[in-house]
């Protein structure tokens, strides 16, 4: 039987390991475009049965320094002993680095085709959209997320999605393994071939980018602005729901958003649940908010917990408001919800699970996805981690929206990592749609961003922050806004295809 070698069970560790690195908050994206070469190396001429291995052990040493943070919020916030915590997130890990395990495995049915590395990048991102939608989805940190402060390179993302970052990172790991390590490429010819077409497709990938990020600076000058305000509380998670502490958050909340008013904004944005209470109810406090919107002159875009009843059942909704100085003007229920965090699927079967729902019950889907109209400007509004599922945005897109707004609670991640892999996801939301977009973070970090992609200001993390912005709304429809993810589509279709093309002709051959 075949045992995998020290060497190869250390160059899949170090494929894993590169990975990581090239994501943030270490961010050395030029580590993407070489990160699945040693694991390309380590799989060469075994079997399936050792390439599946080796692979699931990248992806297990992958995933396991991305998102370690989730151990940290089971422990700290869902009270799960350390052990319990540890073995959920090596579970999750061992479940999402499967995806990366079948990439060597369909690379070794494409080996003798004529243009292998496209097949691979074609199955790598085929992979990556199945993860991305199958059980509610988990699209986290896709390798093409990766190059989000690469301007130029991400403006593909206004055709393909982010699938076609990853796609151009992985033929060009593809190629780079064809040239300097496969042995088994005897003919200079194909190579050439392969790398002339690999430099006209990166080539013409940059050119577009460039002409679109022109484009873009010009239609910036013109057009409508709205003066636009972010404040980061920095409410420690621990205090948050005391409700001896409520008042002091709006106090807070209140008092940074009125060193905002010289600027005269026309919206000042909180974060997620930055009202910690019924903001329906109409208590003191909810007064108090209407009160600082008078005072500012300014609209308040901010998120808090809200119900409604149903005979004797009470339904609780995570919900963004939007107020002017003495109405409500209106309102956005999260329609895609974090299971464990806002609900417990399968809560009969896992007995733990009611600890790490954050409300008195689990939370409903929104209903209500229209955008919210505030005077004569369309705004679509992404609660938490909704920024992370291009569907949401374009769906606000689709409905006229005119700038994203996120709001956002990290301080569930402490200070790890996972605030600025956030971050960088909702980057792509903005190229995508050719739409801007104000991020509030409770403890950080808050940002705008440009219709390209640029963060044009950032705040820090766990730090109280005003930010100012003369932010340009959007309005051109880009082709990935009205066609969604059809490029990576098209991947999923080919490279299955192609699949079951290979293997019934090996099935036939096996029956001569």
């Amino acid at each position: 039987m075949d045992k995998i070698s020290l060497k190869n069970f250390s160059l899949a560790i170090l494929s894993g390991l590169m990975l990581t690195v090239s994501f943030p908050s270490l961010g050395f994206h030029w580590i993407a475009w070489i990160s699945l070469v040693p694991l390309l190396i380590s799989v060469k001429d075994k079997s399936l049965f050792i390439a599946l291995k080796l692979g699931i052990i990248a992806g297990l040493s992958h995933y396991l320094t991305l998102i370690y943070w989730i151990a940290a919020v089971l422990v700290h916030y869902g009270n799960i002993n350390v052990f319990i915590s540890i073995s959920i997130m090596f579970l999750f890990s061992l479940y999402i680095a499967f995806y990366i395990a079948l990439f060597p495995i369909i690379l070794h049915l494409f080996k003798n085709d004529i243009f292998p590395i496209f097949w691979g990048a074609s199955a790598w991102v085929a992979l990556e959209y199945i993860r991305a939608h199958i059980l509610t989805g988990f699209p986290w940190c896709l390798l093409g997320y990766s190059q989000y402060s690469i301007i130029p390179l991400i403006q593909i993302s206004d055709i393909t999605g982010v699938y076609g970052v990853s796609f151009m990172i992985v033929i060009v790991n593809l190629l780079i393994y064809n040239i300097f390590f496969n042995g088994n490429i005897k003919k200079t010819k194909p190579l050439v071939m392969r790398t002339l077409l690999v430099s006209i497709l990166a080539g013409s990938v940059l050119l577009y980018g460039y002409y679109t990020l022109n484009k873009k600076t010009e239609a910036r000058a013109i057009g409508k602005k709205i003066r636009a305000v972010i404040v980061q509380g920095n409410i420690n998670q621990s205090l948050k729901w005391n409700p001896k502490f409520q008042e002091k958050t709006i106090d807070i909340y209140g008092k940074l958003s009125e060193e905002s008013a010289c600027f005269k904004p026309q919206i000042i944005i909180w974060p997620e649940t930055a009202a910690p209470f019924f903001f329906q109810d109409g208590s003191k406090l909810s007064e108090k908010i209407f009160k600082i919107s008078k005072t500012t002159n300014a609209n308040i875009l901010f998120g808090s917990p809200a119900y409604s009843r149903n005979g004797s059942t009470i339904n609780y909704f995570n919900r963004a408001y939007l107020i002017s100085k003495n109405k409500i003007l209106g309102y956005y229920d999260k329609v895609h919800l974090v299971p464990f965090g806002e609900y417990v699927p399968l809560k009969k079967f896992i007995p733990f699970a009611h600890r790490l729902v954050t409300a008195a019950g689990d939370f409903l889907s929104g209903k209500n996805t229209g955008p919210m109209n505030m005077d004569d400007t369309k705004i679509g509004p992404l609660i938490c981690f909704e920024s992370i599922f291009p569907k949401i945005s374009r769906m606000h897109t689709a409905q006229g929206s005119e700038l994203l707004i996120n709001i956002t609670n990290d301080a569930w991640f402490g200070r790890t990592s996972a605030p600025y892999q956030h971050l960088s996801m909702a980057v792509f939301r903005c190229v995508e749609n050719g739409l801007p977009m104000a991020r509030a973070a409770n403890t950080g970090i808050s940002a705008f961003i440009l219709e390209d992609g640029t963060i044009s200001k950032k705040g820090g993390l766990f730090t109280e922050e005003v930010l100012m912005e003369n932010i340009k709304c959007g309005s051109n429809r880009t082709f990935y806004s009205q066609y969604g993810d059809i490029f990576a589509i098209i991947m999923l279709l080919i490279t299955s295809i192609k699949l079951f093309w290979l293997i019934s002709i090996k099935r036939r051959q096996n029956h001569v």
